[in-house]
C-alpha cells in the first residue's frame, strides 16, 4: 500500500507540481492542528479553536491533490494548467495560513469583523476564494471541450466540477448579514460579525460530532460540503462501473443527476432552518423520493439491453 501511495504521488508531481506540493504541504499540517485539538482547551465560537483547521487542511490537501488529478485530462490546455494550478495552490495556502493564525489567537476566522485586522483577513480569505471558483470555472469549461475517451469518465469529471463550483458558490449565500445583525447594524451598534452559516439559529450551538455541523437548526456547511467533494465521489464512482461497457456512462449520469439533486434538497433543507437528521414532512418526503428515484434510475441505467434480433425474412434473404 505504502508502495502504491508512493507510485500515485510520483505520478501526481509528474502531472502538476504546485497543487501536490500544496496537497502534501497540507496533510502535514493535519497532524500538527490535530495536536493542537488536544493540547489547546480553548473554544471559538463554541468548538474547540484548532478544529476548523483540521477541516480545513484536510479538504485543502484533497481538493489539491484531485484537481491535479483532472488537470492532467486537459493535455489540450496548456496555459489553462499553469493558471488552475498556480492559483488554487496560492489561495488554498493563503486561507489556511489565515486560519491557523486566528485559531492560534483565539478569535474566529469567519464572519469576523471585531477589528480591522480580523476583517482585513476575512475579506482576503473572500476574495481569494472568488478567484479560485473563477479558476474551477474555466476548469470546468475546458472539461466540456476537451476530448476524453472514457465515456464514464468524461461524465464524472464534467459534473463533479461543475456541482463542485455550485457547491462552492454556496459559501457566499453564508456571507450575508443575518435579519439580526442588519437590526444591529441599523441602530448603530457595534457589530463584530457579518454573516453566518448557521440558518433559524446562532453559530456556536450544539452541533454534530467530528464536523460542527449545527444539530437543531439548519446549516449551510453541509451542501457546501457535499457539493465541493462531488469531484472525488462521481469520478470514484465512474472508475467503478468502467467495466460494465455501455452501462457504465448511464450509470454514472443517473449518480451525477442524484448527487446534484442531493444537495439541491439539502441546501432547501438548510435555508429552511433545518438540521440534517430533520423529521419534518417534506424533508422525509424529499429523501424518500430522492431514494427511490436513484435506485430505479441505477437499475434501470444498469440493465443491459436485449440484443437486436433479425427478422425470420430477413434471416433467410440473407
Amino acid at each position: 500500500m505504502l508502495r502504491d501511495i508512493a507510485n500515485a504521488t510520483r505520478r501526481l508531481w509528474v502531472l502538476d507540481r504546485p497543487l501536490t506540493a500544496v496537497g502534501l504541504l497540507m496533510a502535514g499540517v493535519l497532524p500538527i492542528v490535530l495536536a493542537g485539538l488536544v493540547l489547546d482547551p480553548r473554544v471559538v465560537t463554541g468548538a474547540p479553536a484548532w478544529l476548523k483547521p483540521a477541516k480545513f487542511a484536510a479538504s485543502a490537501s484533497l481538493y489539491s491533490l484531485t484537481l491535479a488529478w483532472m488537470l492532467g485530462y486537459l493535455t489540450a490546455w496548456p496555459r489553462l494548467r499553469f493558471t488552475a494550478s498556480w492559483t488554487t495552490a496560492t489561495v488554498f495556502v493563503v486561507e489556511v495560513a489565515i486560519i491557523c493564525v486566528q485559531a492560534w489567537r483565539g478569535v474566529p476566522s469567519h464572519f469576523n469583523v471585531g477589528s480591522p485586522l480580523d476583517a482585513a483577513l476575512f475579506s482576503l480569505m473572500g476574495t481569494a476564494i472568488v478567484i479560485q471558483t473563477v479558476a474551477s470555472a474555466a476548469v470546468g469549461y475546458a472539461l466540456m471541450r476537451q476530448h476524453i475517451p472514457d465515456a464514464a469518465m468524461r461524465v464524472a469529471l464534467r459534473a463533479g466540477m461543475t456541482i463542485a463550483i455550485l457547491g462552492a458558490s454556496i459559501g457566499g449565500l453564508m456571507t450575508a448579514p443575518t435579519a439580526r445583525q442588519v437590526q444591529s447594524m441599523t441602530e448603530g451598534r457595534n457589530t463584530t460579525t457579518v454573516g453566518a452559516h448557521t440558518v433559524g439559529g446562532d453559530d456556536g450551538e450544539p452541533g454534530i460530532p467530528l464536523v460542527g455541523w449545527s444539530r437543531d437548526h439548519g446549516d449551510l456547511r453541509i451542501p457546501h460540503f457535499v457539493g465541493l467533494h462531488a469531484i472525488q465521489v462521481l469520478p470514484l464512482i465512474a472508475w467503478l462501473v468502467r467495466r460494465r461497457g455501455d452501462s457504465g456512462p448511464r450509470v454514472t449520469r443517473v449518480a451525477a443527476a442524484s448527487y446534484a439533486a442531493l444537495v439541491g434538497l439539502l441546501l432547501v433543507q438548510a435555508l429552511r432552518g433545518e438540521p440534517l437528521f430533520s423529521r419534518t414532512p417534506l424533508s422525509l418526503v424529499g429523501g424518500g423520493v430522492w431514494v427511490g428515484l436513484t435506485v430505479l434510475g441505477i437499475a434501470a441505467a444498469g440493465r443491459t439491453p436485449p440484443a437486436a434480433t433479425i427478422p425470420a425474412a430477413q434471416a433467410v434473404e440473407a
